[in-house]
């Protein structure tokens, strides 16, 4: 994608405001060109000096100044027109985002993460609005002043006009070589570089008290220190490539006035007019405003290479294929599962989920249970359409997942994950997500029977407490408790716990198990489990390798024999068992 392809790309974003960004670069150009004129003033000023003609100068200072003012004005009207189209576009495409984005399977956007997808949304368009709102007008402005200078130039001695002209000639030819293809993959370059060296920051301050701990201040720090070096020697070597081509365009543009003197000496030798003095009085005033304007354009040119790489990862996330939603608006006739020959891959290589085949009967207990990476979770982000299988299909209630329209898929499906997702906001809008219009005696009876009174009790503002910023935090049990009120309120036939209390301690635990009970009873439940003791009384236990059911029975058929359930649960025991202590001397 080029820079024009990138520019048609953002005005259509801009709707009927697009007119608005044409106008603000006409604005910009006619500014830009009224700036010029008081150049002319000041001839006209130099003129009168030299004939002796006083009574002119106020007259022409006075126009000097009006032209000044005027061209400030028509500027400022430029900047107006252009920053509201812009803001149309960066809002525009703020909708675009977010609207694809609810589109997604939730397994996409966790797998973006929150901050990568709030920083794409936020600064990917804001690069564009700035881009937008000053670069481009000033860019048309840029565009426009070495136009009417070569008209200016050649309009008072076109000798002299030429002279001033070649010097410029030869730096913009170096601008070009320098702000071409090669610069764009340079500037990728350097953003690799930086982005690595400031990963490696970011990793080696959260890894201090880990290498305090251990001493390992010198080999951690290589790691940081590798990035640094790495990132110096490529600017160095860019700077000495640079360096050259940068120090003969910085004397092209900067020349003008000796390329002026040496064509005035020449031009003299026919003898010295008051109108030749003029000329190069004039030349010698009006010619270093070329140099700025190139310089203008030169450095302008990186706001394109950044406005490209904020439409790339734009592009990242619209990407992304979206979830289609069901034609029909069905509903499951129970609670019961049923996967048939699934199969997923994250990254199209290896099957995460392979060839999975199994029945859940409606309100059953079932567990998944496997070591770690065998697919577990996976499995039951599927069941939940966090994904869709490349492979087979689900149902749920006789029905494909994929015919459940999301929305009452997601009421019909709760998922109680490890780390407990709990938004900014009062415990009652925390629980309330699960149904909008519950009253506060729906939201304390979920809350009473999620164990959570103790937590309500000892907070003074009690349902109207601010989790988060700028209120409280809750412990990692509390928290998934408050969760589980969520769930309770939610009331759906089924309900997947993702290893609920993995971060709960020995009292919150005891008050999850509790909210369990009275949470489940007369529920299909998935439980994804690591403390096999937690599942002893599943109706049926699913066993897990590398993405395949390896094994499937109740707690007791597994348990006995050579299995891989065996070995997990003696493996279980011996952790249980085990006791800390000093080897006797």
């Amino acid at each position: 994608m080029n820079k024009n392809q990138d520019l048609d790309r953002l005005l259509r974003y801009a709707g009927r405001y697009k007119a608005l960004t044409y106008l603000s670069w006409i604005l910009s150009s006619v500014s830009a060109v009224l700036a010029l004129l008081p150049f002319i003033c000041i001839w006209l000023i130099i003129r009168s000096v030299l004939e002796g003609d006083y009574g002119t100068i106020v007259e022409s200072g006075v126009y000097a100044v009006a032209l000044a003012v005027l061209s400030m004005v028509v500027y400022i009207a430029a900047l107006m027109c252009s920053h509201i189209a812009a803001f149309r576009i960066a809002a525009n495409m703020r909708k675009e985002m977010l609207s694809h984005i609810v589109t997604l399977p939730m397994g996409s956007i966790d797998r973006f993460g929150s901050g990568k997808l709030r920083k794409i949304v936020n600064d990917s368009s804001a690069a564009t609005e700035t881009y937008l709102a000053h670069q481009l007008p000033d860019r048309a402005g840029a565009i426009a002043t070495p136009i009417a200078l070569i008209v200016m130039l050649f309009w008072f001695d076109w000798r002299l006009g030429l002279l001033s002209l070649l010097p410029v000639a030869l730096g913009f030819l170096i601008m070009i070589r320098m702000t071409g293809q090669r610069m764009q993959e340079r500037m990728n370059q350097y953003q690799d570089a930086l982005m690595d060296m400031s990963n490696q920051a970011v990793e080696y301050v959260r890894g201090i008290p880990v290498v305090k701990t251990f001493g390992q201040t010198i080999y951690s720090f290589r790691l940081f220190k590798g990035a640094i070096d790495r990132y110096e020697k490529w600017v160095i070597a860019y700077t000495k490539e640079l360096m050259r081509p940068m120090i003969v365009y910085t004397g092209a543009i900067n020349s003008s006035f000796a390329f002026i003197t040496a064509g005035a000496f020449l031009l003299a030798s026919g003898g010295i007019t008051p109108e030749m003095i003029l000329n190069v009085l004039f030349y010698v005033i009006v010619t270093p405003v070329i140099s700025i304007t190139l310089t203008k354009i030169m450095f302008k040119s990186e706001e394109a290479m950044i406005v490209h790489d904020a439409l790339m990862r734009v592009d990242e996330i619209l990407g992304e294929k979206p979830q289609c939603d069901a034609r029909n608006d069905l509903s499951p006739s129970d609670s019961s599962i049923r996967l048939e020959h699934v199969t997923f891959s994250y990254d199209g290589m290896k099957d995460a989920v392979h060839d999975v085949s199994i029945e859940i009967g409606s309100g059953s207990l079932v567990a998944f249970v496997g070591p770690s990476g065998s697919g577990k979770t996976t499995l039951a982000s599927l069941i939940a359409r966090f994904f869709d299988p490349q492979e087979g299909c689900i149902r749920i209630g006789g029905l494909d997942i994929r015919d459940i329209p999301k929305e009452k898929l997601m009421r019909y499906v709760s998922f109680v994950f490890q780390d407990s997702h709990l938004i900014k906001g009062t415990i009652r809008e925390n629980v309330r997500l699960a149904r909008p219009d519950a009253d506060d005696d729906e939201v304390m009876e979920a809350l009473r029977k999620a164990e959570c009174m103790d937590i309500i009790g000892k907070l003074p503002s009690g349902l109207d407490t601010v989790l988060g910023t700028g209120g409280i935090y809750l412990s990692g049990g509390e928290a998934q408790r408050i969760a589980i009120a969520r769930t309770i309120l939610k009331d759906s036939p089924v309900i997947i716990l993702d290893e609920a209390t993995a971060f709960a301690d020995p009292d919150n635990e005891v008050k999850v198990q509790k909210a369990f009970s009275s949470m489940l009873s007369g529920r299909t439940v998935i439980m994804i489990a690591h403390r096999l003791s937690s599942i002893a009384d599943a109706d049926r236990i699913f066993v897990l390798s590398d993405g395949c059911v390896a094994e499937e029975g109740s707690f007791s058929e597994l348990v006995d024999g050579d299995s891989l359930f065996s070995r997990m649960w003696n493996d279980y025991r011996s952790s249980v068992d085990w006791k800390v202590g000093k080897e006797a001397m």
